[in-house]
């Protein structure tokens, strides 16, 4: 993935302010530390809503990934990167799981938006970079129904819950013995 990506050459060349190459086979993480094309660390688009999962397959197998307006300077893993100096602790941090709450309805839902909330309900999602508050991403798909697509704006914040997946690191004493760590929570 690469992070603001120019064509150079007509298209035969490409020139980027960052790349990372991703194995989505692993559980690899980044190194402590080292952002990605979005601000957490994180594989952008293992966390994207996709219209062959909604639509083809009718699941989401998943965590999504979603923006936030303000972060705190901290991140959760499996993010490796904060992008913020805010120490306000009601800003969330990078990779911050949140999962739609059980209780909530989602009947009235059209069948593709209701494959997406069952995916937040079961995999919820994590906040991935900072942008628009709870915004879900997804493929460019011209197939895409936008209108059926904001409909989702129905769900508001107070519909999830927190997911407690770990501390909220900045500083990691054990940075030596940092990634043979997360090998063993991988």
């Amino acid at each position: 993935e690469m992070y603001r990506a120019f064509p150079r050459r007509s298209g035969q060349k490409w020139r980027a302010d960052s790349g990372a190459v991703w194995d989505l086979t692993s559980n690899d993480l980044r190194p402590f530390f080292w952002t990605s094309a979005d601000a957490a660390g994180l594989p952008i688009f293992a966390g994207l809503v996709r219209r062959d999962e909604v639509v083809d397959k009718g699941e989401i197998n998943h965590a999504l990934r979603f923006t936030v307006s303000q972060t705190q300077h901290g991140f959760i893993l499996p993010a490796t990167h904060y992008a913020s100096s805010s120490r306000d602790p009601n800003h969330p941090p990078m990779g911050l799981r949140v999962r739609l709450r059980d209780d909530y309805d989602i009947s009235g839902f059209t069948p593709n938006l209701q494959v997406i909330l069952r995916a937040l309900k079961k995999y919820g999602m994590i906040v991935a970079d900072n942008g628009s508050n709870w915004y879900i991403t997804g493929t460019h798909d011209p197939l895409w129904d936008d209108d059926e697509l904001h409909d989702l704006g129905q769900v508001k914040g107070r519909d999830f819950e927190v997911v407690y997946t770990g501390e909220i690191g900045t500083i990691w004493p054990m940075f030596g013995v940092a990634n043979q760590l997360l090998g063993m929570l991988a």
